[in-house]
């Protein structure tokens, strides 16, 4: 019995339940190396992209489907219609990440010897965009996951950089959260920046790739709470890329480099595992949308 769980139920679930008896479960998209697309709370893969090897992505509420892939950026139909296109421009090499904002334009951030930030139109016509400032000429190690915030700002991590920093809609850097500090093991622990996510409370969530760690920082970049390997017996922290603050307070983190069996997990604020996706795809970044059959309550951030 056990065998066969472990090879034919994909999605695993630990720990607090979503009422006394039921475990948690989960239906996810996921941009990942091996699959793009929606997997169900059963484990099943219930809608595909056609096209593996995705960067960003969200499930919009239309029930459409955003993906950026390192070339280009579509946005589907559930029946695979193309509505959006943007194609990456000439003189850049990737494409970094995607985001529809909430007046419909769409933000897209371009690596290569021009790195930029661009908010673009439904037909794909750029209406606002300026120069990043990744401080490397590695084009693939530039940035990630960049997100506008609702002030109007914009938060990008920058890898080589060690830092994340907000920019205005002028391209005007005004804060920026180091992440080399040495109480997290210094430059040598490569805490590359992957994801920043802007939380309620005015924290930054930031998953550390190489370092193998995720931290919250408060609004002067300071640790207010860390998770990583050195608190699980089992390791599951193997290059952490894309993540998400749930309405709940928990925190779903995605394994890129997982070798072992758990590749996305959901960790309470007191570092509890209570819900693991032990599939065969790997993560480049996730988005939860349901629990146990409903849609997620509050706005999730990711």
């Amino acid at each position: 019995m056990r065998r066969m769980l472990a090879v034919t139920c994909l999605v695993v679930a630990l720990g607090t339940a979503a009422s006394a008896d039921e475990p948690i479960r989960h239906s996810f998209f996921i941009a990942g190396p091996s699959f793009t697309g929606i997997i169900d709370e059963e484990g099943k893969e219930v809608w595909d992209s056609g096209k593996a090897g995705a960067r960003d992505g969200f499930v919009l509420p239309s029930g459409n489907v955003l993906i950026a892939w390192s070339e280009e950026v579509k946005e589907f139909t559930r029946d695979k219609k193309v509505v959006f296109h943007f194609a990456k421009s000439p003189e850049n090499r990737e494409i970094g990440t995607v985001q529809r904002l909430e007046d419909g334009r769409t933000l897209i951030t371009e690596l290569g010897p021009k790195p930029r930030l661009m908010e673009v139109d439904a037909a794909g016509k750029i209406l606002l965009e300026f120069p990043l400032q990744p401080e490397t000429d590695n084009a693939h190690m530039q940035t990630r996951m960049a997100r506008k915030l609702k002030s109007g700002n914009y938060l990008v991590p920058h890898l080589l950089a060690f830092k994340v920093k907000e920019y205005t809609a002028k391209g005007e850097v005004i804060q920026e959260f180091a992440t080399d500090m040495e109480e997290l093991g210094g430059r040598k622990a490569e805490n590359w920046p992957f994801t920043a996510i802007r939380l309620e409370n005015g924290h930054t969530l930031v998953n550390l790739t190489h370092g193998n760690k995720t931290v919250e920082l408060d609004a002067k970049g300071k640790v207010v709470w860390k998770i990583s390997n050195e608190d699980f017996p089992e390791k599951p922290f193997a290059d952490p890329c894309g993540g998400q603050r749930l309405p709940n307070g928990n925190t779903v983190i995605a394994s890129y480099a997982a070798n072992g069996p758990i590749k996305i997990f959901e960790v309470t604020p007191e570092k509890k595992i209570v819900w693991k996706y032990e599939g065969k795809h790997r993560a480049h970044e996730i988005q939860i949308l349901t629990t146990n059959g409903k849609p997620l309550e509050g706005r999730p951030m990711k």
